[in-house]
């Protein structure tokens, strides 16, 4: 007894003594961590954990539903079923001539399920930066962040550009798998504005291509100084209300009435995720109104073929914050989400696919997990 009693006490001490030295460091969100994914039986995030943080809604205007085709879920190529199922999806639709073709859901999921949209949020900052030029309150892609963020003054050669196309050298880290990384503090953590203090330039930007969540928070931050707004009511009213989306959307907040985690953690469902895809097909016009300058599409969908990743190879696969390739013959760009989310654009075909779930496919192709091209390859027989 005496014995469980000394392992007891030793216990407690070590835990105590760990609490304090995470605390001292600054790695405090390891507790929130921990409390919602270990201890609720999750070994990392999932798409269903909205309610854990605190939120900013993306409000609604009239909504506008999809159109249903007289072909709707008549056509399923089997084989590609199989693979779209093995990766545990949550939802799956194809959209071809402004028409739902085609549509599932899996589990308990439906067409009004908010799920987490992952790095698809990336696209949206990227888009929203557009309209921000559009409109006037950013001049250039070509303008210096600190005309817009002083406290990037000691670095003059870093632009716009270089945070859209993933170059600005500064060292973020992306792993998920580093507990005490960048991406960890800035999902769990509850100060993105304090965090992302603490890395700076340390490449000529400009040169390599780096995925780093980090480039996003820094193109929010310019955003909110030059329209005066919160990323989630800009995003509403300049996309969500006019494209007629039929819920209201919720970006994740680093702390109560704080700042939107802009990397990621924008939950919505299949159909209205549809809907910014839609927008891009359309040359960034819905119903006759312009949203989005096709300028803008046209160089955000054309890949920076003048950087070079960490392989030595071109970019020729993202654009401003959106993923692009080449495929059948087909120019396709998209969003992509860590675990299997993504909004693709088919230009040629007059189609976007949304793929909502848990995971994807372990095997790249491209750069692409392969799970993309059974996607595509689905829509194109619609």
């Amino acid at each position: 007894m005496k014995k469980l009693k000394k392992i007891g006490v030793g216990f407690i001490i070590f835990l105590a003594l760990t609490s304090t030295i995470l605390f001292l460091t600054g790695n405090k969100h390891i507790f929130k961590a921990i409390a919602t994914t270990y201890l609720v039986g999750k070994t990392g995030p999932s798409i269903d954990e909205y309610d854990i943080f605190e939120n900013r809604t993306v409000k609604t205007g009239v909504a506008q539903p999809w159109k249903i085709s007289d072909n709707y879920n008549k056509k399923r190529n089997d084989s590609l079923h199989k693979e779209i199922e093995s990766l545990d999806p949550a939802a799956f639709l194809v959209v071809k001539n402004d028409s739902l073709v085609y549509e599932e859901y899996w589990d308990n999921y439906s067409d009004s399920s908010l799920t987490n949209s992952f790095s698809m949020a990336k696209s949206y900052v990227g888009m929203l930066i557009g309209i921000a030029l559009d409109e006037g309150k950013i001049n250039s892609v070509d303008d210096p962040v600190m005309n817009y963020l002083p406290q990037y003054s000691t670095h003059p050669e870093l632009t716009i550009k270089h945070l859209l196309t993933m170059s600005s050298g500064i060292n973020f880290d992306e792993s998920y798998e580093n507990p005490f990384g960048h991406m960890a503090k800035a999902y769990y953590g509850r100060y993105i504005e304090k965090l992302n203090e603490n890395y700076t330039v340390t490449e000529t930007p400009g040169e390599i291509f780096r995925y780093l969540g980090g480039n996003t928070i820094i193109l929010s931050f310019i955003l909110e100084k030059v329209t005066g707004q919160n990323l989630s009511d800009y995003m509403s009213e300049k996309v969500w209300q006019r494209i007629g989306a039929v819920q209201p959307a919720l970006w994740n907040l680093d702390h109560k009435d704080g700042k939107e985690k802009a990397y990621c953690c924008f939950y919505s469902n299949a159909r209205d995720f549809a809907k910014i895809g839609q927008l891009y097909l359309n040359n960034g016009l819905w119903n006759n109104e312009r949203i989005l300058s096709e300028q803008y599409i046209k160089e955000s969908t054309t890949p920076a073929y003048y950087l070079k990743d960490t392989k030595d190879a071109p970019v020729d696969y993202y654009g401003y914050q959106i993923w692009t390739t080449f495929y059948k013959g087909l120019s396709i760009y998209f969003f992509r989400g860590i675990k299997g989310q993504y909004t693709i654009m088919i230009p040629e075909k007059n189609i976007v696919v949304v793929r909502l779930g848990h995971k994807r496919s372990k095997t790249f192709l491209n750069n692409n997990p392969a799970e993309l091209y059974t996607c595509i390859d689905f829509a194109l027989e619609q």
